[in-house]
């Protein structure tokens, strides 16, 4: 059986506030419809973070409606887990009428019948089960399991033990978790979120299964062994993620039992281009650094001076003028002018932490100062700092962030 391991989509990220829903992906989604076609792949495995976020936009929804409808057209089965970007609950929306569709999500586990959600397929050699496991908190299993797990890998055990999984014949397991070798996290993509300790789970979890298809680290990866591995994320929504191999999904082939698996990331080039110009700012603008390929986004670290607004706005139009965005722009030279870090010359005990709010604020933004919202809650940080006695001052800069954010 051939099937396609793709995980972390995040419909409707953003990439320094450019959104990547507009052209990005569906560019990708139509890019990835074309693999399945020309790798026959039978299935296809989406191992969580299908959404950025728990609440998606409507173009995120619609953009998934269009591609798990065109793998249904196309009799391809498709199987996904919730991520921990994802709430459980709306991605499992309507799956029972999906799954008639050959359309399986796991959301969430049930709390009735302890089972993990799973979907069992034939080819020429068996059976082949899928265990699709969504996001799992230790507080999740011990309610349904009534154990008291303390930590993420003791209560993935415990919950694999209350299966009936059939090791005789394949299986393979779709996961979204932090998995670890002897407490050691994979290397991260650079977008991730709730890692960093956060969740660890030995592979030696899995060492029973054919396959081991894995969500969570955007950068494609095995983890110890060749069959337990990360399809990383389909497009770099990081600029650290440049430094990784080309991104696409993880071809799959399993054999017959005992049989080693074969692996192969089958790359799909985006539609822009993603690149870190490191140099002097004189190469920096020259045609033959700046304009090695044409629609890209780009992040320029400047080598030997300061950042300026003039250098900022320069950058960014000889980017656009190539059909490229600027995205980003640092300097690794000595000091930024607005850096944080401060000298005993540069310090003037004179501003107020308000003054130096707004002159960072308005570097940040082309000129443009900070409303009355977020000087308030500067205020708020200055009265915190400056207060003994000042338990109830983290709630109210709490309260009014929500308050601020709920008006946007």
């Amino acid at each position: 059986m051939k099937f396609l391991h793709i995980s972390d989509l995040h419909f409707g990220k953003t990439m320094n506030e450019l959104p990547l829903i507009k052209e990005d992906q569906p560019y990708w989604v139509k890019k990835f419809l074309e693999t399945v076609d020309e790798t026959e792949a039978e299935a296809v495995v989406i191992a969580g973070d299908v959404y950025d976020r728990s609440s998606p936009s409507a173009d995120a929804v619609k953009l998934l409606d269009e591609m798990i409808t065109s793998l249904a057209e196309k009799n391809v089965t498709v199987m996904m887990v919730a991520g921990n970007h994802d709430s459980g609950q709306k991605l499992s929306f309507a799956s029972d009428i999906l799954r008639k569709s050959g359309i399986y999500i796991s959301g969430l586990l049930s709390e009735d019948s302890k089972e993990i959600p799973h979907v069992t397929l034939s080819d020429d050699y068996g059976k082949i089960t899928f265990w699709l496991i969504p996001y799992i908190f230790p507080a999740v299993v011990n309610d349904i399991l009534g154990t008291e797990c303390k930590d993420y890998d003791s209560a993935f055990r415990k919950l694999l033990e209350h299966q009936n999984i059939d090791f005789s014949q394949r299986n393979v397991i779709v996961a979204h978790q932090n998995v670890t070798r002897n407490g050691i996290e994979a290397e991260r993509g650079g977008s991730e979120t709730m890692v960093a300790g956060v969740g660890g789970i030995e592979y030696t979890n899995f060492e029973k299964f054919e396959y081991t298809a894995l969500g969570h680290i955007h950068a494609a990866q095995t983890v110890v062994k060749e069959n337990i591995r990360y399809a990383g994320s389909p497009l770099c929504y990081h600029f650290d993620e440049t430094k990784f191999s080309k991104k696409g999904p993880v071809l799959v082939e399993v054999k017959e039992k005992g049989q080693a698996v074969q692996t192969e990331i089958i790359p799909i080039k985006p539609l822009h281009n993603v690149r870190v110009i490191t140099d002097t700012y004189e190469n920096i603008i020259s045609s033959e650094t700046c304009n090695q390929v044409r629609g890209e986004y780009l992040k320029a670290v400047i080598t030997d001076k300061k950042i300026t607004p003039e250098i900022t706005e320069e950058l960014r139009t000889l980017a656009y003028s190539h059909d490229s965005i600027m995205l980003e722009i640092v300097s690794s030279y000595g000091r930024s002018e607005y850096s944080s870090e401060v000298t005993s010359q540069d310090y003037n005990p004179e501003k107020s932490l308000n003054e130096l709010f707004s002159e960072f604020y308005a570097f940040q933004n082309h000129g443009a100062e900070p409303d009355d919202e977020d000087l308030e809650i500067i205020s708020l940080i200055q009265e915190y700092m400056n207060t003994e006695n000042a338990d109830s001052l983290p709630d109210k800069i709490i309260s009014l962030a929500e308050k601020q954010e709920g008006t946007e």
